[in-house]
């Protein structure tokens, strides 16, 4: 029987200089996906690489006083060891010099030559190195490029064009049949939008510089960097000489790409798969750009993140956790070193490896470490919804996964874990441990401890491998981790009579004292020791009130929708509501009933304060808070609201 294939890709990488935190995020994803698919059955192929020709790259070179060949290999080697380091499993690397690559995409462009639809011509327009883009004077913004906010240049040269404008129609037809081509539905908008105002054919060839692919049938001219570059996809299964490798992986099934390169992935290069008589690729899934300091990262900038230094100071799971669970997969999501710190030290050390350190050291006490038998017929209520919700989990998280919400799968990972320390205390083993005649009840309170952590670590290993193998070894398991499939996340597979290994705790708390947001507001002590007076009445001179972007960027807005809302019993004023805020649910006390009855606010898109510190009124916990204006003299209230059109847990910023 045929195994089902799953075809993942990255963009490939272009080596103007080292990867930033934002690479290894869309990595880490597609790492992840690769994983989870070996690990439910299926045959996969994860492929990533690096975009290496362009005059941007050829002016670096010069600038250095090498040959570009000699500076690519040298970054891209950098690329190969940050992917090994954040534990980055690919099965092909493409690169753009390669020879490969070379015969792929000139065959591609005889191909499409021969049926028409290239042509030379003379362009003059706009270009921007940077982003190796044309231009049409009309779509620049302030005379920049609309993409990066760069200078651009006024080229004119003999070049070839692709009829792009050809296949518009076809394409919109394809993109409105197939309503998972692009994701999520935002950038399908985008690209649907694009595509009406009018296509201008693509020049695709260049004559003012020469490291690049050469033109097949005119060698003066170079191959257009994204003509070149989208054609790694086809690269590396087998295009064009091996039709038995192509077809058994193409089309992809899915294209993970940022969404500033959209429009490359999904108007460009299906067309030159039309025009070529190649399938066109089933998903093309644009996610957020990773924010520092609510603001995108950038070389030019200098607000980039070195995800090398980030592992040596965190270690590689951390990072990779925090990437994959604190951002809603397709949106825009911050990074900060405060965010990541906590983070570690609640879901990882608190909930997750405290959970394994005080059951293996129990039953250690207890049992010898050896996993004891259970009584099947001594089952009480907490254990069966255990249980229950361990079965759930599994389901849910596979279906979150097939959906790309993987951090609503990690969420709910983590609802498991949080019933599993709830577990401990409900069932008390230390109180068990005291009385012979709960011998039994104890046995079967640490082995239900001890399954459910197996099931754990089994559906956190495609995200945080390293920490599922700490784990799988502590819990003395001897059929290997690598051969677990999805099947094995079934109650029931952790065999009595096994000798666990109790090691240090996988997640020792991270101590920090005052910790600053982000490295603009870490002390700069001899600056503030050395600081004159004059800077010192400046500062006093401050508006009182104002605020930075900074201290704005600390509270954390986001869209809830309003799943129950009820009174609450001698509060005339209060509203308890149950919101769902994308990947959680909370509950957020308000003082709202004037105004508000708790049927007018189901299913209301409100805004809250994610990141408040909760607290109790008249009982009852508040999660957060919503915004509301009101007037001066309190006689009128509205809720803060959107449309049905923005998902729950959108950033507001």
């Amino acid at each position: 029987m045929t195994k089902e294939r799953f075809y993942v890709t990255t963009p490939i990488y272009y080596p103007s200089d080292k990867l930033h935190i934002g690479h290894a995020y869309t990595t880490t994803i597609a790492d992840s996906l690769a994983r989870w698919h070996r690990f439910t059955g299926k045959e996969v192929f994860f492929l990533t690489g690096s975009d290496e020709h362009g005059q941007k790259i050829q002016r670096i070179a010069k600038e250095k006083g090498v040959s570009p060949q000699e500076y690519v290999d040298e970054i891209v080697a950098t690329f190969k060891q940050l992917w090994e380091r954040l534990n980055i499993k690919y099965d092909d690397f493409v690169r753009t010099t390669e020879p490969r690559h070379h015969k792929a995409v000139q065959e591609i462009f005889k191909k499409i030559y021969a049926n028409g639809d290239i042509y030379k011509d003379k362009y003059k327009g706009w270009y921007c190195t940077p982003c190796e883009t044309f231009w049409i004077e009309s779509r620049l913004e302030d005379g920049n490029c609309p993409d990066c906010g760069r200078k651009v240049e006024l080229v004119e040269e003999e070049s070839y064009f692709f009829k792009l404008s050809k296949y518009a129609d076809r394409l919109l037809k394809h993109i409105k049949e197939n309503p998972d081509f692009i994701r999520p539905e935002s950038r399908k908008r985008e690209m649907i939008n694009f595509i009406e105002s009018g296509l201008e054919d693509l020049c695709i060839s260049r004559t003012t510089f020469d490291w690049g692919i050469p033109v097949p049938i005119d060698e003066r001219h170079v191959i257009y960097v994204w003509f070149d570059a989208l054609t790694n996809y086809l690269t590396a299964v087998g295009y064009p000489d091996d039709r038995q490798v192509l077809e058994k992986w193409w089309p992809a099934d899915l294209h993970l790409v940022g969404k500033e390169i959209m429009r490359f992935h999904t108007i460009y290069w299906p067309i030159i798969l039309m025009a070529a008589g190649e399938e066109l690729p089933k998903t093309v899934f644009g996610h957020g750009w990773l924010l520092f300091d609510s603001d995108k990262m950038s070389k030019s900038k200098g607000n980039v993140l070195d995800p090398n230094a980030l592992i040596d100071e965190f270690g590689v799971d951390p990072i990779r956790y925090f990437l994959l669970r604190e951002i809603s997969f397709g949106q825009d999501g911050n990074f900060s070193r405060r965010a990541l710190i906590e983070r570690t030290n609640s879901d990882l050390a608190n909930d997750l490896g405290n959970l394994l350190n005080r059951t293996l050291s129990m039953l250690q006490k207890y049992n010898k470490g050896v996993v004891p038998k259970p009584e099947l017929g001594d089952e009480q209520r907490i254990d069966k919804e255990l249980k229950l919700l361990a079965a759930k989990t599994r389901v849910e998280v596979e279906r979150l996964i097939d959906r790309l919400a993987i951090n609503e799968a990690l969420y709910k990972i983590w609802q498991l874990i949080a019933r599993a320390n709830k577990y401990v205390d409900e069932s008390a083993p230390w109180t068990l441990a005291k009385d012979e005649s709960t011998k039994n009840r104890l046995g079967t309170v640490m082995y239900n401890l001890l399954e459910v952590q197996r099931i754990i670590c089994l559906l956190i290993k495609s995200f945080i491998p390293e920490t599922a193998a700490k784990i799988w070894q502590q819990l003395g398991i001897d059929t290997g981790l690598g051969q677990q499939t999805f099947d094995d996340t079934k109650w029931g597979g952790l065999k009595p009579g096994t000798a666990t290994k109790k090691g240090d705790p996988i997640f020792p708390r991270i101590e920090v004292e005052d910790e600053p947001e982000s490295e603009s507001e870490k002390p700069k002590t001899e600056v503030v020791k050395e600081a004159s007076k004059d800077a010192e009445k400046e500062e006093k001179t401050e508006v009182e009130g104002i605020i930075t972007i900074d201290d704005f960027a600390k509270v954390k807005l986001v869209v809830a929708q309003v799943l129950k809302a009820e009174k609450i019993k001698g509060a005339d004023r209060l509203l308890k509501l149950q919101v769902d805020l994308g990947n959680e649910q909370r509950q957020i006390v308000a003082g709202i009933a004037k105004f508000y009855s708790p049927e007018d606010l189901i299913n209301k898109r409100i805004i809250v304060v994610k990141n408040l510190k909760p607290v109790k009124l008249r009982g009852e916990l508040s999660q957060g808070m919503l915004l509301a204006a009101s007037t001066a003299d309190g006689s009128k209230l509205e809720l803060v609201s959107v449309s049905e059109s923005i998902p729950p847990g959108s950033q507001v910023k």
